[in-house]
């Protein structure tokens, strides 16, 4: 049987086109006892190493405009079904923050064109070989808005009636197998941000003086208008032998409730609410993520405080725990969380923070997430003691805010999703927006995936502001904004 294997294979290999040997590796051990042979891969323009890398590059943005194969094998898995069809949503898996994907779950990153083009070369052979990917975006914006200085509180789009360069992000990664039972395993990642974005998710302590030290008076946010920030930098340990698998993180990742605390293509509307606006962007330390069972999943971590790097002074140290519950039928998920605690007071963004989200799904194709929250700040400079921020004061005081969102998501067909937010916010002092008031948004959006590479994403949004004129620097107390942005996947 085995003479028999190696002679097919030998001829199959003498007829085959040299690009096709060169792409595939063939293994007759590895053949079924049936003696068939394996499917071989589809050599494809992106993979044809006699190509150039340019024009893998090329071929391979043609190839991902095609459209998907329905019947493509899914890879296996040790958790629910995922719940929801991504794309057109921004992701398949109810939320869970502080680990690549909930545990049990595969790696489903898509293979995006520039690491298929470095498919070919050595550098690229061996990341495949170690697992490691590399891919990003660019997202440029264009707003127009009621507005003529500043969009704030609506980010992040803060420059009205403009065209902006919101983000280019680079990721290298490797994801943890948290699939299989057997064996540690291990996994990174270095996501790099270059925008005007980097106002929203800086960190003090790790490249803040280009937003901290600079003050741009002329403009709606101090800061240079363009800034760099490395905002996330972590590495996991998979342990499976804890409970149903644990996950050890170390590093800076993004807030672990947050529903609009994602990377852009992970988000479900271009804009931010208010409550996302305001509250932490990142903490630093280390977490712990605990499946106990295909339900429940036990989170537990230390950090530096929100967006405040350990080795800065204004470092405190804070607990951050969570608890994440998925109903049998799949289709309800409840997810508390106490996002930020310790006893320091107000120091840059030390605020106490607890937060819930809870989704639920009507069917595969419509579902909704909501989002509530409460933070202070304690003995914060200038606030002087009670409720409300009457005047400027000698003394501190505590300063709070709370807030709700919900998001109404419907997918209308394989490419094409919407989704309705609204929220209510009360900054009751003032602190956080810089006008003690009552705030509404409302935000109706529509995500449209022209291939596997393109998303355009086009906004209308209406807000309000109730004891206060909050809107263009204190002119107004409502704004208009129509938006539109293009996630370009590389």
């Amino acid at each position: 049987m085995y003479f028999k294997k190696a002679l097919v294979t030998s001829i199959l290999l003498a007829v085959a086109p040299v690009s096709q040997v060169l792409a595939q590796s063939t293994d007759v051990s590895n053949m079924p006892a049936s003696g068939s042979l394996p499917a071989a891969p589809v050599v494809t323009a992106s993979s044809d190493c006699s190509n150039g890398f340019f024009s893998r590059l090329v071929a391979a943005y043609r190839e991902d405009a095609q459209p998907a194969d329905p019947n493509a094998p899914s890879p296996a898995r040790r958790a629910m079904d995922a719940p929801f069809d991504s794309p057109p949503f921004p992701n398949s898996e109810w939320q869970m923050g502080g680990v690549a994907a909930p545990i049990g779950v595969p790696d489903t990153n898509s293979t995006y064109p520039l690491e298929k083009a470095l498919g070919c070369t050595k550098v690229g052979q061996w990341m495949q070989r170690n697992r490691i990917e590399i891919f990003g975006w660019i997202n440029p914006s264009a707003n127009y808005s009621s507005s003529n200085f500043t969009n704030f509180p609506l980010s992040y789009a803060t420059r009205p009636n403009r065209v902006e360069f919101d983000q280019l992000v680079t990721n290298i990664t490797r994801v943890e197998d948290t699939v299989q039972t057997d064996h540690l395993d291990w996994g990174f990642n270095i996501s790099n941000l270059w925008g005007y974005d980097y106002h929203y998710t800086i960190t003090k302590g790790i490249f803040s003086n280009q937003l901290l030290n600079n003050p741009a008076p002329g403009q709606p946010l101090n800061g240079k208008i363009y800034g760099d920030d490395p905002m996330l930098f972590y590495y996991d340990l998979y342990i499976p032998w804890v409970a149903q698998g644990m996950v050890v993180r170390v590093g800076r990742w993004l807030s672990l409730p947050d529903i609009e605390a994602q990377f852009a293509p992970e988000n479900y509307l271009l804009t931010h609410s208010i409550l996302y606006t305001v509250d932490p962007y990142t903490q630093t330390g280390v977490m712990t993520t605990t499946k106990l069972s295909s339900q429940w999943t036990f989170q537990l971590g230390i950090n530096a405080s929100n967006d405040t790097a350990p080795w800065n002074a204004s470092a405190k140290p804070s607990l951050q725990t969570c608890v994440r519950w998925v109903s049998a039928d799949n289709n309800d998920m409840f997810y508390p969380c106490v996002n930020n605690w310790n006893k320091s007071d107000y120091n840059y963004n030390n605020v106490q923070m607890y937060v819930a989200t809870w989704g639920h799904r009507f069917s595969k194709r419509v579902h909704m997430l909501t989002e509530a929250y409460r933070m202070y700040g304690r003995n914060i400079p200038g606030f002087g003691p009670g409720w409300t921020r009457e005047a400027a004061s000698s003394l501190p005081g505590t300063a709070g805010e709370f807030g709700i969102v919900n998001y109404f998501n419907v997918e209308l067909d394989p490419s094409n999703m919407i989704s309705f937010r609204n929220e209510f916010y009360n900054d009751e002092r003032g602190q956080r927006t810089g006008y003690a008031t009552r705030y509404s948004s409302h935000t109706l959006g529509l995500t449209h995936w022209v291939s596997q590479d393109l998303e355009i994403r086009p906004e209308l949004r209406y807000e309000r502001s109730y004891d206060l004129s909050a809107y263009d620097s204190g002119k107004k107390n409502y704004q208009v904004a129509a938006l539109l942005d293009a996630i370009i996947h590389y």
